[in-house]
């Protein structure tokens, strides 16, 4: 498989994940307080992450550097940011407002992308678009509310994704940076800024269920790890914009979670909302391909201007 395609399944698959971990995360909110959950999800991640990183790295190499540690921290607040964003903005306002100010992060996100390929051509936020479009018909059975206190929350969170996302291809692309050192580095920061938040309410921990203590796991290792660790290795090898684009279909995979194990009915404006996502997700795949590849050929054969003899 061509390392482009290759790149574009493994952030499909975090989309997958990602879309998944709203049933989840649902359950696990309704059984320990929302910042609980939280610093579970970090602390469990750090957990897992941190052997790995002793396992898999031999001498004469640090197992961090200096800077692995710095932007790792930096990705750690930023990433942090966005969950505490969506999760109390969830909480106060309709899953049909969140989903369709959310998916405002694919417009947002090529805006902040500032990783030397020039900007994108105005095609790829039609495509960007087209997607958000897709998001308001796959949500609109749960029906829009008035705009309140929740949805300035995720429109927030919104923001702060992009910018994630953009923070990670600025400061990861071009560097000798592993993905795995990074992850272990934001899930350590996470725990660390969730523990003082959520000490108070730990007590509750005692009568969790063991199907509670799953579905933290799944969040942790899944939703967390792999997924930090996935989106930093498919950004430093493709492009932030590109990125949020894939992530962007995480909406399409909550739906397909939803009437797999949720009960829910498919309808017609769900299927043409799918339809249209799956539409503008390649078209915009498309022409950033096409914008990144001439770029890239522009930087390797530069035009030069004959010089007076």
């Amino acid at each position: 498989m061509p390392e482009a395609r290759r790149t574009d399944v493994v952030l499909l698959l975090v989309a997958l994940v990602w879309g998944s971990s709203y049933l989840t995360a649902k359950s696990a909110a309704e059984a320990a307080p929302v910042l609980v959950v939280l610093f579970l999800r970090y602390l469990l991640s750090a957990l897992a992450g941190i052997p790995l990183v002793l396992a898999t790295t031999s001498r004469p190499r640090p197992r961090w550097t200096r800077e692995e540690i710095r932007l790792g921290a930096i990705l750690g607040v930023s990433q942090a940011a966005v969950l505490v964003l969506e999760m109390y903005g969830v909480a106060h306002t309709s899953a049909a407002n969140a989903g369709l100010l959310i998916s405002l992060t694919l417009v947002i996100t090529p805006l902040l992308d500032r990783t030397g390929r020039g900007r994108l051509p105005p095609r790829f936020f039609l495509a960007a678009g087209l997607c958000v479009l897709a998001v308001g018909l796959l949500t609109s059975g749960h029906g829009l509310d008035a705009p309140g206190i929740g949805d300035l929350l995720i429109l927030a969170a919104a923001v702060v994704r992009a910018a994630h996302v953009a923070l990670v291809g600025r400061l990861t692309t071009g560097r000798a940076l592993r993905p795995l050192q990074l992850t272990a580095v934001q899930t350590s920061v996470g725990s660390m800024l969730f523990l003082a938040p959520a000490a108070a309410d730990l007590r509750v921990l005692e009568g969790v269920s063991a199907a509670t203590w799953l579905q933290m796991a799944y969040l942790a290792l899944f939703c967390s790890l792999f997924a930090f660790l996935a989106q930093t290795w498919a950004v430093q090898r493709s492009s932030a914009s590109r990125a949020s684009l894939l992530l962007g279909t995480e909406p399409v995979w909550a739906v397909a979670v939803g009437l797999a194990l949720g009960g829910e009915h498919l309808t017609v404006s769900t299927a043409f909302g799918a339809l249209l996502m799956v539409t503008g997700t390649y078209w915009g795949q498309v022409i950033e391909r096409s914008h990144r590849t001439r770029m890239e050929e522009n930087a390797l054969c530069p035009t030069t201007t004959p010089t007076a003899v």
